[in-house]
């Protein structure tokens, strides 16, 4: 009989799970999206991206930073295709600005994200007491009717849209038409809800781009 001692195999640790930045701030843009800033606790964060609160803390500072991050990411990932919708050289100035905002009602009723836009939603969402937090998303609704203006303007250099066309004006409406589409997203409207939305626009599209600086003042087509 063999009485040589065979030393039990010791399973070794293995390697601790690497951080994925991305993933993480893909599952914190969600929760965020969802129930806004300050209903997000970082307990939920934690739970959500899988990762400790002393390496959230370590990547982003601060529940804050983290939403900053957040905030980055929608934007590289939801408002640049907007973005170059809108620079696409093959559409008309109408076909581009439809293009656009079909899209974007796509995006709002997209079954696989929350509903709505995420910048709009947060900041409905948002109190007094989130001060930089309510500077950054401010700075994001601008961004968004810079973004149309820049395209409009851009249009109107190259004969698209009519030299008297206030371009304010028109970035500003298609803005509002934009937070309306959110809010009805939220609320429950589908695509084909939205899709008629856009449709109405585009059939005032026309007059819309008449209007001019005369007529801003005066409340009047010019």
């Amino acid at each position: 009989m063999n009485t040589d001692h065979v030393a039990p195999i010791r399973k070794g640790r293995g390697r601790p799970k690497q951080f994925d930045r991305e993933d993480a701030l893909d599952k914190a843009l969600e929760l965020f999206w969802r129930h806004g800033y300050e209903a997000t606790s970082l307990t939920d964060l934690v739970e959500a991206t899988g990762a400790k609160a002393p390496t959230l803390y370590g990547e982003f500072g601060n529940k804050e930073g983290l939403f900053r991050a957040a905030a980055e990411r929608y934007v590289a990932k939801f408002a640049e295709r907007g973005k170059a919708l809108l620079a696409d050289p093959e559409c008309t100035v109408a076909q581009a600005a439809e293009n656009f905002m079909r899209d974007t009602a796509a995006l709002y009723t997209d079954k696989d994200l929350p509903s709505g836009c995420f910048i709009i939603c947060t900041s409905a969402a948002l109190s007094s007491s989130s001060d930089e937090v309510a500077k950054l998303l401010r700075a994001r609704h601008h961004f968004q009717e810079n973004m149309l203006g820049d395209f409009l303007r851009a249009r109107q250099a190259k004969g698209e849209l009519s030299a008297d066309s206030h371009v304010p004006t028109l970035a500003k409406y298609l803005t509002c038409i934009l937070q309306g589409m959110s809010v009805q997203a939220r609320d429950g409207a589908t695509r084909e809800d939205l899709d008629t939305i856009v449709s109405t626009l585009m059939k005032v599209w026309p007059n819309l781009t008449r209007i001019g600086a005369a007529g801003v003042r005066n409340g009047v087509l010019a």
